[in-house]
């Protein structure tokens, strides 16, 4: 005990008042609540902290549990439902012929091992539980590439409730393939997978099922598919038969189908005004050789860069992706013959406005001494014709029509517009609606 005593000298009569402060020690009751707990290697007395209920539910089932085996091994399958939840989509890569895909993946399953009797009906857990119970061994069959994300911790969720049901959720971040079809690119659509399974549990050991509302999307309005757009999706289930034993698939197809605004701006107006100004040429004089060729290499160089430039975005396909439409011009003129100018006769005479050259009076050249050049098999010969026996008589000339340059482009001012008229409505109406 602790006071007030009297305290005096031995030398003197004097009285006073000391102060003697003593220490308490713990009681029996007290020892309970302390514990003696080390501090910078002094060991001083702190409250003890109490298991709560949680801990000690955990603690009971763990006892004993082993995570390497399923629950129900060896008596039925366990059945895994699953629930996929979105998040955004994109961006698709045409030439790995790949999609980018960020979804929560949920799985629920029942462990009888791990019912509980309590007040509390759910437990709600986090990552450091995972690894101390059995989960499934799901994977994404055609992913190249899959990121789960761990900042600022990893991203799961474990939720245990009292009958033994147990939901795990995980955010992941998958580079999936997806085979393009470009047959009919820029109008094409396409369904790409998202499949899932067990690595090495077969059917009679995990089922796979989809839970009610198992596929959600969230705003599309963020998704980066740029050139797409997403029409729907839809989910199934099938087996696979492989050499170690039949295995459940579990499968999303997601519907994209391409924008068609920037190749009708970047391709298809520009091929339609390159093919409509190639029409030009036959506007312009015959005569005018450098023009009309000049304008023919032009369009046909434009439209081969534009079809080379557009081909870089897509992938080396053995087959033909995109509809070009290529105009070839030509115009061949045929060569003027030179002739010796004669006072007596005319030999040769061109008719105006076509390019067939008619020889009349051929005949006359054998006769006529004023030559002084022999035919020899067309060598040292004055002009080619004569120098051959069918092209005195003429016929050369048998079998052939004779057209005029001025109406061949006189028909092909109506021919080439109505044809590509009729070949832009046939190309449109099977790519857009059949």
């Amino acid at each position: 005990d602790g006071g007030w005593r009297s305290c005096g000298n031995p030398h003197t009569n004097i009285e006073r008042k000391c102060i003697i402060i003593l220490s308490f020690g713990p009681s029996k009751i007290d020892e309970e609540d302390y514990e003696d707990v080390p501090i910078n290697k002094t060991w001083v007395l702190a409250p003890k902290v109490h298991e709560s209920e949680v801990t000690l539910i955990l603690n009971k089932l763990l006892q004993g549990y082993d995570n390497k085996l399923r629950p129900d091994i060896g008596v039925r399958p366990t059945i895994i439902e699953t629930g996929v939840y979105v998040n955004s989509i994109g961006p698709v890569d045409p030439i790995n012929m790949e999609y980018t895909i960020d979804i929560f993946f949920a799985q629920t399953w029942y462990d009888s091992r791990l019912k509980f009797n309590s007040t509390m009906k759910v437990l709600m857990l986090n990552s450091n539980m995972v690894g101390k119970i059995w989960i499934p061994d799901t994977f994404f069959r055609n992913s190249r590439k899959s990121d789960a994300h761990w900042i600022t911790t990893p991203n799961r969720l474990l939720r245990l409730w009292n009958d033994g049901r147990v939901l795990y959720t995980l955010r992941l971040t998958i580079n999936a393939e997806c085979y393009l079809k470009l047959h009919n690119f820029p109008m094409d659509v396409h369904s790409c997978p998202l499949e899932f399974s067990s690595y090495g549990y077969p059917k009679n050991e995990i089922m796979y099922r989809w839970k009610r509302n198992s596929v959600e999307v969230a705003d599309q309005r963020y998704w980066r598919l740029y050139q797409f757009a997403f029409v729907g999706l839809r989910n199934t289930s099938e087996e696979a038969h492989t050499q170690s034993g039949d295995y459940i698939i579990m499968t999303i197809f997601f519907d994209l189908s391409r924008r068609m605004g920037y190749f009708t701006i970047q391709t298809y107006i520009p091929c339609i005004l390159i093919v409509v100004l190639s029409w030009v040429s036959f506007w312009i004089n015959k005569d005018a050789v450098p023009a009309r060729t000049s304008l023919g290499i032009t369009t046909v160089l434009t439209m081969t860069t534009l079809s080379t430039i557009s081909r870089k975005s897509l992938p080396k396909v053995s087959y033909v992706t995109y509809g070009t439409l290529h105009y070839f011009t030509s115009n061949r003129k045929a060569k003027k013959e030179k002739a010796k100018k004669e006072p007596t006769s005319t030999v040769i005479n061109i008719r105006p406005g076509t390019s067939l050259i008619q020889m009349n009076n051929i005949s006359h050249l054998q006769e006529q001494d004023d030559y002084a050049y022999e035919c020899l098999d067309g060598k040292d010969c004055a002009s080619f014709f004569c120098c051959f026996e069918d092209c005195r008589t003429g016929a050369w000339r048998e079998g052939r029509m004779h057209i005029r340059v001025s109406k061949i482009d006189s028909y092909s001012r109506i021919f080439f517009p109505t044809a590509f008229g009729l070949f832009n409505l046939v190309y449109w109406v099977g790519y857009l609606y059949l």
